[in-house]
Formats: C-alpha cells, sequence, structure tokens
C-alpha cells in the first residue's frame, strides 16, 4: 500500500514511512492509493470472529507489509485489549461504549496502535523523535498515555487554556518523563494551526524529527475502523445496516467509519452529529466550505472551527458532492440541548450521557424521526465522569469518580503556558 497527500504535490510513500512522517512535505494529509476491500467472509462470519482477528483483517492491508504478521498481530491485540460493547438505550437506538480504555475515551484505540507501530518502527533508528499533537481534548490523555516511556520519542501536547475538562487536563499535565504540556491562551484551532505551521517550517526541521499523534496521522486514524466492525459484530438486525451517528470534532473518526462502508461494511448511513461548530453542516446545506472561528462549548472535543479530516471525506468520494451527501448527514446541537437529552435519556432509559455522547444520541433521533423503521448506533466517545460539572447539572446526580481517577486529581498539573503566537511556540521548540 502507498499512500499520497491530498495536495497531490509530493511523492507516495509507504505507511511505515507516513507514520513517522504524519504530515506530507506539501502540507496535505496522507490517504492510501486504494480503498481495499475486505472478505465477504469477514462480514458473514463476522459473529464468529474474535476482535483481534476482525481487527487484524481490517487493517492488514493498509499496512502493506511494513510489519510482519505476528508483530501486526500482537499490536493488534494491545491495541484493544478492554470491551468495546454495544449497550441497547431504547428499542430504536443503541450505544457502542468507547470509553473502557485507560483513558476513558475513544481515542485510546488510535493511540495505543500508533504509539506501538512509531515503536516498532524506530526501534533500529539512532534518531529520536518528537511527536507534536495538539488536543481538543481526549487526543492529548490518550496520546500521553500511549507514548509514556516510549524510547526514541519525545511528546510536545498543546492545548487550548481553560477548554477542556478538568480530568482531561491532568491526564495529559501528569505524567512527566518523556511527556510536555504546552498550555496555549487562545482557542483548539490556533494549537493546529501552531502545530500545522511547525511542520511546514523547514528550520525547526532541520533540527527536529517531527511527526503527529493527532487524527492526521494515518496509524491513528486508520485503526479507528476497528469500531465500527465490532458494533457490526454485535448488530442483532443484520438483515437491515444500521445508521451511525458520529460525534464530530476533527472528523477523524467518522472519517474512519466512512472508509470501513466503502471497504464493505454494512452501513446504512452516517450522521455528523456536531455541536454549534457547523462548517461542515453548512457544507452539506450549501455545498461551500467555510472554516470558522471556534466556539467554546459543553462538547469541548468537537469545538473545531476548521477539520482537518473533512478533506480526507471529500478524497472518499472523489470531491463529488451528489454522493457525499448520499451517505452523510449533519446536525448541530446547542448545549441547551446537550443539558436537556442528557436528562431525559437518564429519566427515561436511566443511561448516563456524556455531552458528546448526548450530541450523537439526538442527531441519531432525529434522523430517525424522519425515516421511520430504521435502528441506529450513536458512539458515546468518553466516560461521564469526565464532564461531572455538565452530567451533575443535568440530571442533578452526583457522579462517583473512580479510584484511579481520584489519585490522578491530586497530582499537580506540569503545563508551560503561552500565547497563541507561532513566534512564541517556534521559539520554545527551537531552545
Amino acid at each position: 500500500m502507498k499512500y499520497y497527500s491530498t495536495n497531490k504535490n509530493s511523492e507516495r510513500v509507504s505507511f511505515k514511512e507516513a507514520t513517522i512522517r504524519g504530515q506530507a512535505p506539501d502540507n496535505g494529509l496522507y490517504f492510501p492509493g486504494t480503498i481495499p476491500q475486505v472478505d465477504k467472509s469477514l462480514i458473514n462470519e463476522i459473529e464468529r470472529l474474535s476482535n483481534e482477528e476482525i481487527a487484524f483483517q481490517v487493517i492488514k492491508p493498509y499496512v502493506g507489509g511494513e510489519l510482519n504478521e505476528d508483530d501486526l498481530f500482537s499490536i493488534v491485540s494491545e491495541t484493544i485489549s478492554f470491551p468495546i460493547p454495544l449497550i441497547k438505550v431504547n428499542d430504536h437506538i443503541f450505544s457502542l461504549e468507547l470509553f473502557h480504555g485507560p483513558t476513558l475515551a475513544f481515542k485510546d484505540v488510535g493511540a495505543r496502535f500508533m504509539s506501538r507501530c512509531l515503536g516498532h518502527f524506530l526501534k533500529n533508528e539512532n534518531k529520536k523523535v518528537t511527536v507534536l499533537v495538539a488536543t481538543s481534548g481526549d487526543t492529548g490523555g490518550a496520546v500521553a498515555n500511549g507514548f509514556y516511556d516510549v524510547p526514541g520519542v519525545d511528546v510536545i501536547i498543546v492545548y487550548p487554556s481553560g477548554k477542556i475538562s478538568p480530568v482531561q487536563e491532568k491526564q495529559l499535565t501528569t505524567l512527566g518523563k518523556n511527556i510536555e504540556a504546552l498550555e496555549v491562551e487562545g482557542t483548539f484551532d490556533d494549537c493546529q494551526q501552531m502545530v500545522k505551521q511547525a511542520f511546514a517550517d523547514r528550520e525547526i526541521n532541520k533540527k527536529l524529527f517531527l511527526t503527529s499523534a493527532n487524527s492526521i496521522n494515518v496509524a491513528r486514524w486508520l485503526p479507528q475502523q476497528f469500531y465500527y466492525f465490532f458494533a457490526y459484530k454485535q448488530w442483532t438486525d443484520k438483515a437491515h445496516a444500521p445508521v451511525i451517528s458520529v460525534p464530530s470534532g476533527n472528523f477523524g473518526n467518522i472519517c474512519a467509519g466512512i472508509l470501513a462502508k466503502q471497504s464493505g461494511l454494512p452501513v446504512h448511513h452516517f450522521i455528523a452529529a456536531c455541536n454549534v461548530n457547523d462548517a461542515v453542516t453548512k457544507y452539506l446545506q450549501t455545498e461551500i466550505f467555510q472554516p470558522q472561528t471556534a466556539l467554546p462549548t459543553l462538547s469541548n472535543a468537537m469545538d473545531v472551527g476548521n477539520p482537518s479530516n473533512f478533506i480526507r471525506i471529500l478524497e472518499i468520494f472523489h470531491h463529488q458532492f451528489p454522493d457525499l451527501a448520499k451517505n452523510l448527514s449533519s446536525y448541530n446541537i446547542t448545549d441547551e440541548e446537550t443539558l436537556a437529552t442528557i436528562k431525559d435519556v437518564y429519566e427515561q432509559s436511566k443511561y448516563l450521557l456524556d455531552p458528546h455522547g448526548a450530541v450523537g444520541y439526538l442527531s441519531l433521533r432525529r434522523f430517525l424521526q424522519t425515516h421511520p423503521g430504521r435502528k441506529g448506533i450513536f458512539l458515546e466517545t468518553a466516560h461521564p465522569v469526565k464532564f461531572p460539572a455538565a452530567v451533575e447539572k443535568a440530571t442533578t446526580k452526583k457522579i462517583e469518580i473512580p479510584p484511579s481517577l481520584s489519585s490522578l486529581m491530586k497530582i499537580e498539573k506540569q503545563s508551560r503556558k503561552m500565547n497563541a503566537s507561532y513566534e512564541s511556540f517556534k521559539n520554545f521548540l527551537l531552545d
């Protein structure tokens, strides 16, 4: 498998090169040269296969021989060593819980897969790699946990001050060792732009060997397909493919789902569930994509005004709007609607949503109201305990904090504050 840049001005590279580089030299995102089709036996026999075997078969064509099969199977097994259950909320709506990993968020899968691939690729190299990542919430903790103490790798996590939850901040600022956190006085889009500029800066790249651990990196993005195959494995109504609603910020997760569908996974339709940061929703209404300034919301991991991975979704559909619109819908949910949804679902079904899951649930419910007879899945991307203020406000119930988080919250954070200036960021990297 070779990967090309979405900007079409860089040479094609292997999975290993794409993983180590992160972003293409022309500032595009790497995209697979072909979309492999899964063997029909995988779909037909999926209930009889282990999750490890499913994930191995799905990811193997994308790795393209860069890892031997034993190593790849071992990496996949370590990546998904926790449950990903499909839970019935009501007769028409099911929750795919992605928060049972070490940092209680869906990004554990991508971060664990990438860290293990990168560690494998670097073990015989003499160079040190600096992983540079911007986070709107859960990416930072997942990357910090996945790369903690990995030999030959330094990690710099850039996050917007005051715009992530206390648990999220502690998860990315308390590890130390090879993990460093930069707290930026700005938005996630400011953080992401600073990181993108650094990748394109020749002076920095002469001094540091940079790679990214955001979902722009193929090794972070591609394994997110696993969720959707695991959901279908547990889907009992195989005669009717599910509608899937994905809380969407930087659009890496839903893009992986759409890629899985294009490779042969039965999915009826996708919904990009967004908060008030609605660049993609407006695009689907107008065919005009206009980046925006991100607005802060309760579902902070989705506070993205210019989602990087949307270009990959356009690439999947060869930039043909009718094909894209046939496969993807989008809804915007306000904070008030988010709180009301958490309250209503808890009272009616005794199921506790986090703010991101609430956005996914309500978007799915709106779609199903106009498509009677359909059933669907929303992705519950983070544990409600990571957002206690919003969840407790909605339910008036105190959330019990797990012992692991109780001890974490007592540790003093270690972060370096910085203004949202690229020059300040550049000087920090060069120093």
